[in-house]
């Protein structure tokens, strides 16, 4: 333990998955910029592999430490049981180990406060037991974290099903958008899910602030009514955009992708990629690849295998081994072949949207690929599969207008209306300004991480009170 008596220390308490990690991990290392600050995460522990996390933290400056916590048992759950429902179990069933670490390291360390992931609430016990400062981690959107805001007055006011709901959402300082936009979890109000994370919302007001990995210059109506317009919720700091740096892996692998890059025109390439769980139909990947053809335009693909059950492959559902090779039409790697480099292994995401060549970004919308769009400039074709990234693509699309969303009013979109998009972005006079748009979004984003910017004052200022265990 590197930490002594005195230095202030901070329990981060994140949730299975590598998508709430990432940013958490990030806003570790700008905490430990101030006010030498040490850090502990208590890794609760699902069962699956935690290789990846491991990697991750192993990394890490040796200020910033974990503890893996004894992995728990969902024997008792029925199959197909929520992803949502399972994240927030296993925090609750690894609480009493939770507690015993937080015990022994309060005993060794002088910790101050508590930074709990949105689904980790019931964390927030443990610390008002030892007597340090509970804060959430928001991981998404202030439109998102604004919807969750309302979640209760809504649950309490509307008793059917939210999707019929017959006009907008109004949210003081959101873009209005459709109930069917809303995270997948309220779609179903008598699925458990559903139950648990009405149960999560309720206990952010016991949380002494939220962290939001979002900005002022990204969401700045959004941002400000978090703080005014939302009485008996606790002030919210907007300190993003918080984004994986290049990592040794990256230099390491992928080297294969940027020496194609380095090969195409500036600005001619499409990225496409749905994220480490987003899953596409065996159908709907075909569609994908015709139409990417049709297009006749320069494309990077990181393809993974199709499931035709579920769009979200990450956490504990679909796990397949098969090479995603195999369903691709036949002979679409040949007849591409001067025009894309399909890859089915990890790629480096940042350096391939920092790249020169890169001019689109196909995008299944989860809010960590978002803000690293935003951040190297990059437009988006914005084609949400689950959780909150419809809402993600709403604001987007319909708000900011950086992305062209895919309109999937049937079940499969067409190669046709693919291929529409495809050249539209890459050589349309519509990508043209899309990519206006996001250039300023990325001088924004770079001005709020400045000096002086709106991030790095409040990550300042969240430090100042982290430290000192006490409300400023």
């Amino acid at each position: 333990m590197e930490a002594t008596q005195q230095t202030p220390h901070i329990v981060m308490v994140p949730t299975p998955g590598m998508g709430h990690l990432i940013p958490s991990i990030e806003l570790a290392k700008k905490l430990i910029l101030y006010n030498n600050i040490s850090i502990t995460y208590l890794i609760s522990n699902d069962g699956s592999s935690l290789e990846p996390q491991k990697e991750a933290l192993q990394a890490l400056p040796k200020s910033i430490n974990a503890i893996f916590l004894p992995p728990v048992s969902f024997d008792d759950l029925p199959e197909g049981t929520k992803i949502e429902t399972r994240i927030v179990l296993t925090l609750i069933r690894s609480l009493p180990s939770l507690r015993e670490a937080f015990k022994d390291l309060k005993e060794r360390s002088n910790i101050t406060a508590m930074v709990a992931d949105l689904f980790a609430t019931e964390a927030f016990e443990v610390a008002q037991e030892f007597g340090v400062l509970p804060f959430l981690f928001y991981t998404s959107a202030a439109l998102d974290l604004s919807s969750m805001f309302y979640l209760p007055k809504l649950d309490e006011t509307y008793s059917g099903e939210y999707i019929d709901l017959p006009e907008p959402l109004k949210l003081p300082g959101c873009i209005p958008f459709q109930a069917r936009d809303l995270v997948d979890t309220l779609h179903d109000r008598q699925n458990e899910a559903y139950k648990w994370l009405l149960h999560a919302v309720k206990r952010y007001r016991m949380a002494d602030g939220i962290i939001l990995n979002s900005f002022t210059g990204l969401e700045p109506g959004a941002c400000k009514a978090l703080n005014e317009d939302w009485p008996g919720f606790p002030p919210v700091y907007p300190v993003g955009p918080l984004i994986r740096t290049i990592s040794s892996r990256e230099d390491e692998d992928g080297s294969e992708c940027l020496k194609w890059l380095n090969q195409q025109p500036r600005g001619s390439v499409l990225f496409i990629s749905f994220g480490s769980g987003g899953t596409l139909s065996h159908e709907q990947l075909l569609e994908l690849a015709y139409g990417l053809e049709m297009s006749g335009q320069r494309f990077l693909w990181a393809v993974r295998s199709p499931h035709d059950l579920a769009s979200s492959g990450a956490f504990f559902t679909v796990k397949s081994a098969e090479n995603p090779f195999y369903f691709l039409p036949d002979g679409f790697i040949e007849r591409t072949k001067d025009l894309g480099l399909v890859v089915s292994s990890w790629v480096p995401q940042i350096k391939i949207l920092n790249h020169s060549s890169t001019g689109g970004f196909l995008t299944h919308c989860g809010w960590n690929s978002t803000l690293e769009s935003v951040v190297h400039g990059i437009p988006l074709i914005a084609w949400p599969l689950f959780a909150e990234q419809r809402q993600n693509a709403v604001l987007l699309s319909e708000d900011l207008k950086v992305a062209v969303r895919v309109q999937a009013n049937e079940k499969v979109v067409g190669r046709e209306q693919i291929a529409g998009y495809v050249k539209g972005l890459i050589e349309g006079d519509e990508g043209k300004m899309l990519r206006k748009r996001m250039e300023d979004l990325k001088e924004a984003a770079a001005m709020a991480m400045e000096k002086d910017g709106s991030s790095t004052r409040l990550l300042a200022e969240i430090a100042q009170i982290l430290s000192n265990n006490r409300t400023i």
